[in-house]
């Protein structure tokens, strides 16, 4: 009679189990696209792929990344409003990008062509150098800065970026001169800094954690110092009020019924609530926040003066 009992529970839990699966598709026999607006390798590619794979593996919704990289992430921002409208296509998107770079001449999109449904995590700034750069410390790098104005570059993930941004607040902060040079996105700057064809980076926290045998990082925007790099002081430890970054979600077209964008950001909030891949993102550096489609609005009136504030203080805008 146990081993009856045994398998009867055994039974139950599977089709509780396959129930649940398929009562959780967002889409019920169809493929989600998920487009990337940057190349492999970086922040945003790394958070898409363990999503998808959280969404096929646990949820029974079979989810594709796509990278279509190009200007900075504007190419496929710009081509958002032409993608499908029946939830099969989800574009990621970044703040501030999609508030500062169409303050650009030619930029094909606008900030409020942009239909985020969710936004799910923040990745905190980090200064960082090459693991055999001669820049020990912060101070020996802002040092060399003032030494010699102008001749330091600082590579980043595109113009009109959280990246971008940041070097022109450590330019302001520090009291310094340093150039910013753009690369297409996170994954295609790593051998450059590694290498020193660059003086050093403005990168995320992420990659600092993901390359510490590489690179050494020599400062991070956060609160506190994190746990996976315990040597790494704090921005505001060395005197910079300054805990910033860049924030990530996902986005569909506009002509998207508000239906399937409310089910669409339920889902992607239970994929980020998930406790498989929240201990892998923390772990990894990412600071998981929860702004679903309802929240939006608001969370753009905080973040877009504060966007543009930095963009003047950068001197991109009057």
């Amino acid at each position: 009679m146990n081993i009856i009992r045994d398998l009867l529970k055994i039974a139950l839990f599977s089709i509780w189990g396959f129930v649940f699966a398929v009562n959780a598709q967002v889409l019920p026999g169809k493929t989600i696209q998920y487009i990337i607006a940057f190349p492999p390798a970086g922040e945003s590619d790394l958070v898409a792929r363990y999503q998808a794979e959280l969404s096929a593996q646990k949820y029974n919704q079979p989810m594709i990344v796509i990278n279509r990289s190009g200007a900075g992430g504007a190419l496929a921002w710009s081509q958002l409003n032409g993608y499908p409208n029946d939830g099969t296509t989800v574009v990621g998107v970044n703040i501030p990008h999609i508030i500062l770079q169409p303050l650009q001449d030619g930029t094909q999109f606008k900030t409020d062509d942009i239909q985020a449904i969710y936004y799910y995590h923040f990745t905190p700034d980090a200064l960082m150098v090459s693991v055999d750069s001669p820049y020990k410390t912060y101070q020996d790098f802002i040092n060399a800065a003032k030494k010699d104005p102008g001749k330091l570059n600082i590579a980043g993930s595109a113009p009109f970026s959280a990246n971008h941004m940041a070097t022109e607040r450590l330019n302001k902060l520090a009291g310094i001169k340093v150039n910013y040079v753009p690369f297409k996105g996170t994954g295609d700057l790593i051998s450059s800094l590694i290498g020193m064809h660059v003086d050093g980076a403005m990168g995320y926290l992420p990659l600092s954690i993901q390359q510490k045998t590489k690179i050494r990082t020599l400062a991070i925007a956060t609160e506190k110092r994190h746990p996976s790099l315990p040597d790494v002081p704090t921005f505001k430890e060395l005197g910079l009020n300054w805990v910033d970054g860049g924030y990530r979600g996902v986005a569909v077209p506009k002509s998207t019924p508000k239906d399937i964008q409310e089910k669409l950001s339920n889902y992607f909030g239970t994929l980020n609530a998930d406790p498989t891949i929240k201990k892998k993102l923390e772990d990894a550096g990412f600071v998981l926040i929860d702004i679903p489609l309802e929240k939006i609005p608001a969370f753009m009136k905080e973040k877009i003066p504060l966007a543009m504030d930095d963009a003047k203080n950068a001197g991109m805008m009057k």
